[in-house]
């Protein structure tokens, strides 16, 4: 099930849809919800009114008579997992945008006020050169807990979703030389596209053998799998709840393997420029675009 938010093209409210092959199902119209967040809270057992909403095909619309926002727009944490990657780490550290190396998860926040949705239009900043993206894998947390077990993480585990980092780099070595955690680098407007929808967990086989890619003016510019990440779901819900409750909604992206534009030894012609159209994937569950302007 692919479930998502939405306004219309001449309205202002956001509403929430479940996509269907007829298009978008208005489920704000069909069963009243207006918070994606109700229907993860239970995990999978609290979508049964979306599958029958599904089957009566109530207030189906067009995916073009609408602006698809973040799925989740507003969450209680969306968390950035870093230098999960080794290939990714190595670039990193050759390219001095980094100091440490981690011997247990980390990490920085996404702001809510950076998300941004399918077909988004990000500005190029004033004075950033080094435009980078970072494709990753980001699952969403259902069912909250608090100080969760390795053993029992997936079972809070209820979507996977498509998520870009998009990154100054000159910010980033910048801050990293003075030990900040990317904040500004990484906090930009617009800097956080994701979606275009949550894919419920039912769907998908195995989160740790998932295939991204992302291409720029249609050249890939990379291609990686899961199996490669260092810190595993369940490792980085363990990690993180043995201080922090996790609430429904949370979102965890996971990190970016080798490969983006920083690490390429011809990166002044791979950094992002106006006019530059972005597409990561996810196999064939999610395709994210975005255009810098």
């Amino acid at each position: 099930m692919k479930l998502g938010t939405f306004r219309y093209k001449n309205g202002s409210e956001s509403r929430v849809a479940a996509a269907t092959s007829d298009g978008l199902l208005d489920l704000t119209e069909a069963i009243g919800v207006t918070d994606i967040r109700s229907l993860l809270t239970d995990g999978l057992a609290g979508l049964d009114p979306v599958q029958k909403a599904i089957e009566r095909k109530r207030k189906i619309v067009s995916e073009s008579d609408v602006i698809l926002l973040p799925p989740i727009p507003d969450p209680n944490m969306f968390f950035c997992v870093g230098k999960n990657y080794r290939d990714h780490l190595e670039e990193l550290v050759r390219t001095n945008l980094i100091k440490e190396i981690p011997d247990q998860p980390t990490g920085f926040l996404k702001l809510n006020s950076v998300l941004v949705g399918q077909d988004a239009e990000v500005a190029r900043p004033d004075g950033i050169t080094q435009f980078d993206y970072e494709p990753e894998l980001a699952f969403v947390i259902g069912k909250p807990g608090y100080r969760i077990s390795k053993a029992r993480a997936m079972e809070h585990v209820v979507a996977i979703t498509a998520f870009n980092d998009l990154t100054a780099r000159e910010i980033q070595k910048k801050e990293a030389q003075t030990g900040t955690k990317f904040w500004t680098a990484k906090n930009m407007p617009g800097f956080g596209p994701v979606g275009p929808y949550i894919v419920t967990i039912d769907e998908v086989n195995d989160i740790n053998d998932l295939w991204l890619n992302c291409s720029v003016n249609g050249e890939r510019r990379t291609r990686f799998n899961t199996r490669g990440q260092i810190y595993k779901a369940p490792d980085i819900i363990e990690h993180f709840s043995r201080y922090m409750p996790l609430r429904t909604g949370d979102t965890f992206a996971t990190g970016s393997a080798g490969g983006v534009a920083v690490g390429q030894p011809n990166a002044s012609e791979l950094f992002l420029r106006p006019g530059d159209l972005m597409t990561m994937e996810i196999e064939s569950f999610l395709s994210l675009r975005t255009k810098v302007v």
